[in-house]
């Protein structure tokens, strides 16, 4: 007869294996996930290297349901890259989420921990708790890119600006750059 294991057992076994899979899954939904999967270092890859170590601080907190101001800076840290990149709000905070499925998947293909996955309301509530955390921290840094904008447009930097700044990635598609309209 097999042994039954505990969840905090099943997070210990498989801990691991569960972040691997956020890690993969969440550098999967950048256009260049290739190369963000592939690359270890953190200085020649900032975004792979910021995701593997926010990811591998926030799991913890989200087994031990740690509360929010534990968990933030994690999330800040993938959050705050997301958000200045072409990510719909949606887009920019979902991967959060994903570590529930593969939690789920991850525990559904054990015999043994099967059993676990009716044990993870706790977890799921706490991975709740941090995609709303991660939205409002995703419009923070949203309206903060903003802002900028808004000053640069108003103090004319845009013109001077315009073809290097990052926030020149919020323009919509086709729109005409006021130093070429003469506005």
């Amino acid at each position: 007869m097999s042994q039954m294991f505990d969840l905090a057992e099943g997070f210990r076994q498989y801990q691991e294996k569960i972040l691997a899979r956020w890690v993969d899954y969440t550098l999967s939904t950048y256009e260049s996930s290739d190369f963000f999967k592939k690359e270890k270092d953190q200085f020649a890859n900032p975004i792979g290297g910021n995701v593997r170590v926010a990811l591998g601080e926030l799991l913890p907190l989200l087994i031990k349901g740690a509360g929010r101001s534990e968990y933030e800076p994690a999330i800040e840290r993938i959050v705050s890259i997301r958000a200045v990149q072409q990510f719909t709000p949606a887009q920019a905070v979902s991967p959060l989420n994903a570590v529930k499925h593969i939690t789920r998947e991850i525990f559904g293909a054990d015999s043994e921990r099967k059993h676990l996955n009716g044990e993870l309301y706790d977890f799921d509530f706490a991975v709740d708790i941090a995609l709303l955390a991660a939205f409002d921290i995703y419009m923070q840094f949203r309206e903060r890119v903003y802002s900028v904008r808004i000053n640069e447009i108003k103090s004319g930097s845009i013109v001077l600006t315009d073809s290097m700044c990052p926030s020149k990635l919020l323009k919509p598609e086709g729109e005409i750059p006021m130093a070429q309209t003469g506005r």
